[in-house]
């Protein structure tokens, strides 16, 4: 089966010429909007299913915003097809839980690697194989951040498919290794978990594309769990600010 028709891609519905070098990759399409206020000459090129696209410049880069959903599958269908119409360069901006207790809701999280408890990098590559993010799109997120003086952390993230197995994973018929294998992750310093990373990294080492991730993180359920300090924010503009830094960190 074909699933592109006239060089329209079949999920994104993008042709060639229709975004530019460098993608940040919001879940949300209701963020896409917001993060093409940060563009020159904004214009709406497509908005099928959960994929919605921007595309303008940035100080005279030819850059895009495109959605992808939640969870590594259609993460991963949006990279492939952006790949195709020739996007190389791409930076995933969304919301994270932290888990070590030093990451407090508002602080941002820079992933350099992530965890594969998910099902999509598995159609992908072996398990053995890492889940890495790119290390100048991951040092250009870093130095952002910086620039822009947020209280920042790098580090391993934990993805998961099940939302819910994270958050209530005693209801769960598999509770005992959703537990115990969160355990671990927080003895190995895993600093937050979130949904998409682990795919994106691993589909990007395939595809010979660059990727980072960054995010907002939303609260710590184990500063909750201990009645520590928990704040909860939902605003993730410290999170696209610092993506859109490091794009022109990365173009120079």
């Amino acid at each position: 089966m074909k699933y592109s028709q006239d060089g329209i891609q079949y999920h994104i519905g993008l042709k060639q010429g229709d975004v530019g070098k460098y993608v940040i990759l919001p879940g949300d399409p209701k963020r896409c909007a917001k993060i093409a206020q940060y563009f020159d000459n904004a214009k709406l090129i497509a908005d099928n299913r959960e994929y919605v696209t921007y595309t303008g410049y940035l100080d005279g880069e030819k850059v895009s915003v495109t959605s992808t959903g939640i969870g590594g599958p259609s993460a991963a269908i949006a990279m492939e097809e952006l790949k195709n119409v020739g996007a190389e360069v791409f930076i995933r901006v969304g919301t994270c839980g932290g888990m070590d207790l030093n990451v407090k809701g508002g602080d941002i999280v820079v992933a350099t690697g992530a965890i594969r408890m998910e099902g999509t990098s598995r159609e992908y590559a072996p398990i053995e194989f890492p889940a890495v993010a790119n290390l100048d799109v991951t040092n250009a997120l870093v130095v952002a951040a910086n620039k822009l003086g947020y209280n920042y952390h790098a580090g391993v993230v934990q993805c998961k498919d099940s939302f819910y197995g994270q958050h209530e994973p005693q209801t769960k018929p598999v509770n005992y290794e959703l537990e115990n294998k969160w355990e671990a992750w927080k003895r190995l310093g895993c600093l937050a978990s979130e949904m998409e990373s682990a795919a994106l990294f691993v589909v990007a080492s395939y595809l010979k594309v660059k990727v980072g991730s960054v995010f907002l993180t939303v609260a710590n359920q184990e500063r909750d769990k201990l009645n520590l300090e928990n704040p909860v924010v939902h605003d993730t503009e410290k999170a696209i600010k610092t993506a859109i830094e490091a794009i022109k960190i990365l173009k120079g």
